[in-house]
């Protein structure tokens, strides 16, 4: 009896090793009793499977179905948990590419997949020759994961796995999802490592921090410029929008990865919290009097009669341009201030075809009652070289210029864009100060060499250049350059650093302050980038002026709003075209203005 017990337990494990089938694999086989291989031995421990191109039949349970070619072609396996192996860098999950959807799946199924192992993008994958579905299985409990992360590739052993985000995530990226449908999402927001950290070292490590801190959500489809797109349900739209600031709880999703990105898909509806309301107006900043900045993003009118698109930047078409302006007069009026700095705006001089004169006739015609504008001219036809300038509007009705407008070229280092002063006479107490717009270089790597090569310090590149700007800048403005004989000075603008940077701290080294720091409660932005945000615009007062600053504000109607709920066309279908825009001041721009207040002695 013994010895028969014996000849069967030798017989069961030969048949199991001639499948190669672990002992512990329960339930239906797959059909023709084929050898099965284990998930987490395609996977393997690192990056790329050790079994980059054989033919391998796997049986798992379906946890995220994305079939159909205008979702994701495949569908994401699992190995049941009584079949998981006890390596924790081994990832248990797999997607399976099957673009001719040979056998429709459904999550909980137990399936047989045959098929070859691929690596597509980084991401590692069965190409399906057969699927057969052998029933139903019970789901394998989640992974939980946490971000920050504690390594660069941690998401890599729960690559195709179920997992859920237990904590509440920030939604700290919103730029590709009109193009794409994707939302970043990290643990509390992002900031620029120069907004929070000096240069260099410190700026590196939060570098370092915000890279682990992130992790894309995907709409379950690799369709470019989905419509309607996904988020927020039920889509979004122009008054249905999803901002940064606002977040996301106990998200719930697979893992996969493309584009040198990891990525959830999700498996369940995601659960928005909208925290971040639009402003519907700037913070109150007190005083009597307001200045304004605000970078317009490339206005461009053409030929100013209507005609002249596309131009060298901006809209491409007259509905755009209409679109464009609308939007930014909105913006501009809603500002309610009595001096505004605007950057890049079209340098086509001052002239009734100009730019800068259709802007302004724009918001004359949308202004309330007893308001009006108008902007400060120069005799020349061009200010610098550039195709775009600096420019001033000012309210009529309670602020003069005294003396001529002034701009700086000579000194300058080139490639930022000539600063331009004027002074003003408050009409209700006869108060004046002097107001200087910029605009600097940006951080663009384009042309850089040398000292103005990004240096890996945080501060990207032309920092050198930026930094002389502002060195000539300060030199400049202690000459009273529009012979104002008065010490109050505000320097407002895209200084395109932020607020830790060397061109920043190269002006409060020389007596200036920030006043967007000073009365911000921590750190505060006026662009997004890469999810990380910003003051890449700034206002800085005078020794003197400082004393009669009341506040100051940044108004974020632009930086935290998808750039697919600008005025552009391109990319949407005609129904988008209607629905994704609405005459406000929200995504008038890709930076947040700012709102000084003034109470001059």
């Amino acid at each position: 009896m013994n010895k028969l017990l014996i000849l069967a337990v030798v017989a069961v494990a030969a048949l199991f090793l001639a499948l190669e089938i672990s002992p512990h694999r329960t339930g239906p086989v797959c059909p023709g009793m084929v050898q099965v291989t284990e998930i987490h031995t395609i996977q393997g421990s690192g990056a790329v499977s050790p079994l980059v191109g054989k033919t391998v039949t796997v049986s798992a349970v379906v946890v995220g179905d994305f079939q159909g070619k205008e979702r994701l072609n495949g569908f994401f396996l699992q190995e049941e948990d009584r079949d998981a192996d006890s390596n924790p860098r081994t990832s248990e999950g797999i997607f399976v590419y099957d673009p001719g959807d040979q056998t429709d799946v459904e999550v909980g199924d137990l399936v047989c997949v045959t098929g070859t192992v691929t690596e597509y993008k980084g991401l590692t994958e069965i190409k399906a020759s057969q699927v057969v579905v052998l029933g139903r299985a019970p789901l394998p409990q989640p992974a939980q994961v946490s971000l920050p992360l504690t390594e660069e590739n941690a998401l890599e052993s729960v690559e195709g796995m179920r997992v859920v985000f237990p904590q509440r995530l920030t939604v700290t990226d919103v730029y590709t999802l009109g193009r794409y449908g994707e939302v970043t999402l990290s643990s509390g927001r992002l900031f620029a490592p120069t907004e929070v950290a000096t240069p260099g070292a410190k700026a590196q490590a939060v570098m370092r921090l915000n890279a682990l801190n992130r992790v894309i959500l995907d709409d379950g489809s690799s369709t470019q410029d989905p419509d309607p797109i996904l988020y927020p349900f039920p889509g979004l739209s122009a008054v249905n929008t999803l901002r940064d600031g606002d977040a996301i709880q106990r998200l719930q999703g697979v893992i996969t990865y493309a584009y040198g990105s990891y990525m959830v898909e999700p498996t369940a509806t995601p659960e928005f919290l909208f925290l971040n309301p639009r402003p519907s107006a700037p913070a109150s900043v007190g005083g009597t009097l307001r200045v304004a900045s605000f970078n317009v993003e490339n206005y461009f009118d053409g030929d100013g009669c209507g005609g002249g698109f596309p131009t060298a930047r901006g809209a491409v078409n007259l509905r755009e341009f209409e679109r464009q302006r609308d939007k930014l007069v909105k913006a501009l009026v809603g500002l309610h201030a009595d001096v505004i700095g605007l950057a890049e705006i079209e340098n086509d001089g001052f002239g009734p075809t100009s730019a800068i004169n259709n802007l302004v006739s724009g918001m004359n015609a949308a202004a309330p009652i007893g308001t009006s504008y108008d902007y400060i001219r120069l005799s020349v036809d061009r200010v610098g070289t550039d195709q775009i300038t600096c420019a001033i509007v000012y309210r009529t009705q309670t602020v003069a210029p005294v003396g001529k407008a002034v701009f700086l070229t000579a000194g300058l280092p080139e490639m930022n864009r000539p600063p331009l002063a004027q002074t003003f006479v408050q009409k209700e107490t006869g108060a004046k100060f002097t107001v200087v717009v910029n605009h600097f270089k940006s951080k663009s790597p384009r042309g850089a060499y040398g000292a103005d090569a990004d240096q890996g310090d945080g501060q990207g590149a032309w920092n050198h250049n930026r930094t002389e700007a502002a060195k000539a800048l300060i030199s400049w403005i202690a000459t009273d350059p529009t012979g104002s004989n008065d010490p109050d000075v505000l320097i407002i603008g895209d200084l395109n650093s932020y607020t830790r940077e060397d061109p920043i701290t190269t002006l409060t080294s020389a007596g200036y302050t920030d006043l967007v720091s000073r009365f911000a409660d921590g750190p505060t932005y006026t662009y997004v980038y890469k999810g990380a945000a910003g003051c890449l615009d700034h206002a800085l007062a005078s020794t003197s002026l400082v004393r009669q600053v009341t506040g100051a504000a940044v108004w974020h109607i632009d930086a935290d709003e998808p750039p697919v709920l600008g005025y552009e066309t391109a990319y949407k279908s005609a129904d988008q075209v209607v629905s994704l825009y609405r005459n406000d001041p929200y995504r008038s721009s890709d930076h947040d203005p700012l709102v000084v207040g003034l109470d001059l002695k």
